[in-house]
């Protein structure tokens, strides 16, 4: 008997979602609850489990496709046997118009239906055979760092591995090329288009403003080196530097509120917690989740929240609710070596704190010239709401706190 696969409840005002990946081809042996795909939101990835144990039907909507709530997808068959391997199954590949990879990149025969398309775009852009890689992600499932690592230590192609026979490429399915010059085109994630919407709508609406100021990061590294160990055995967690900055951004926000409010039509709305926004990196981009209440945890209870944001961004287990309702954003794009940046807002939100690359540079303490690890910092705001003065307060609050961390401890 067949069940239907229907696509779940995906939150609140969430009413359709892509399909990101087939985690099942048809014929394959399935457990109750087992995913079988995955759906990319305006936010997250979230798979589609098995309603029960059988064997996998077929699709009935194709990777790529949009998909309402509530619809079907796909059959299970309860109870049936998995088909014997020697028998025929349905390739699902050829009804999903993909790019082909040129000729000796091979990427079709290796599996690439398997693939999702962020992942078959990275092989095919580093010319890596996916049959060879190890999956990091979920049940083994390849990602994009897995690609990218891979890369890194592919050895150079042999000259003559156009020699051997390759099947003739689709003409429909390649991409253009123009001698060594290729072409790809490729459907933006749904979640890449509500980014891109977002920001937009951000650029459009708010009066924004950067401002910008340096930190000297002596103390707190200090500090780090001197209790990271005796942090690590006592929470089970590293000690970073992200703890410190959410803590002193809280005290920062308490000193200059206008900064942790938002603007409603023609309402200021002022917020007596810190639910702070941080960008986590995860398979299919950046994504934010909330740290609720901040400013009443620890330096341990942050580090164990962004932690654990972090490990589930990577394996797509983060829930929207998570995501939603911060007040305040911090985004550290120095963990990617950038040295300085204008973030944008995240609406409704009314700030952004950019945190950077540490770098030693010469400074004036006591009138000696002294090389000190050094941060900039840049803060983007709504003009419309918080004022130039206000903003460099914010800053130079921060900037105090994180050169003397004692402030943080006796909130000063």
């Amino acid at each position: 008997m067949a069940t239907e696969v229907l696509v779940p409840t995906l939150g609140e005002s969430i009413t359709e979602a892509t399909l990101g990946e087939w985690l099942k081809q048809p014929g394959d042996a399935v457990a109750a609850d087992e995913p079988i795909a995955s759906l990319e939101t305006d936010k997250v990835s979230v798979e589609v489990p098995s309603p029960v144990a059988g064997v996998m039907g077929q699709h009935a909507v194709k990777v790529g496709d949009t998909v309402a709530v509530g619809a079907m997808i796909a059959t299970v068959d309860a109870g049936g046997a998995a088909a014997p391997a020697s028998a025929p199954q349905p390739e699902p590949a050829p009804a999903e118009p993909a790019p082909t990879a040129p000729a000796g990149e091979g990427v079709a025969a290796t599996g690439a239906a398997a693939l999702s398309p962020s992942v078959r775009r990275a092989v095919l852009e580093h010319g890596v055979d996916p049959a060879t890689i190890k999956g990091t992600g979920k049940d083994g499932r390849l990602t994009k760092e897995d690609v990218a690592a891979a890369a890194t230590t592919k050895p150079a192609p042999a000259p003559t591995a156009q020699s051997t026979p390759q099947p003739a490429p689709q003409p429909a399915a390649a991409p253009s090329t123009t001698g060594d010059r290729k072409e790809e085109r490729v459907r933006m994630t749904r979640l890449r288009q509500t980014i891109a919407r977002r920001l937009k709508e951000a650029q459009n609406t708010a009066a924004m403003l950067t401002t910008f100021n340096d930190v000297d990061m002596t103390a707190v590294m200090e500090a780090r080196t001197k209790y990271k160990d005796l942090f690590e055995k006592k929470h089970g967690v590293r000690l970073g530097f992200m703890g410190f900055f959410v803590k002193a951004a809280c005290m920062a926000l308490k000193d200059i509120p206008s900064v942790n409010a938002s603007i409603d039509g023609d309402d200021i709305v002022y917020h007596d917690y810190a639910d702070i926004s941080v960008a986590v990196s995860a398979p299919n981009g950046l994504v934010v989740p909330v740290i609720r209440d901040a400013d009443q945890l620890s330096v341990a209870g942050i580090e164990k929240t962004i932690g654990d944001f972090g490990r589930r961004a990577k394996s797509g287990e983060l829930k929207m609710d998570e995501m939603k309702g911060g007040t305040f954003t911090i985004s550290n794009g120095g963990v990617f070596g950038s040295l300085m940046s204008t973030p944008i807002i995240n609406p409704p939100q009314s700030a952004v704190l950019g945190l950077h690359r540490i770098e030693d540079r010469p400074v004036v303490r006591d009138g000696q010239v002294v090389v000190r690890p050094m941060m900039y910092l840049a803060l983007s705001y709504d003009h419309r709401l918080i004022d130039g003065r206000e903003a460099v307060t914010f800053l130079v609050a921060l900037k105090n706190a994180i050169e003397d961390p004692t402030r943080i401890l006796i909130d000063l």
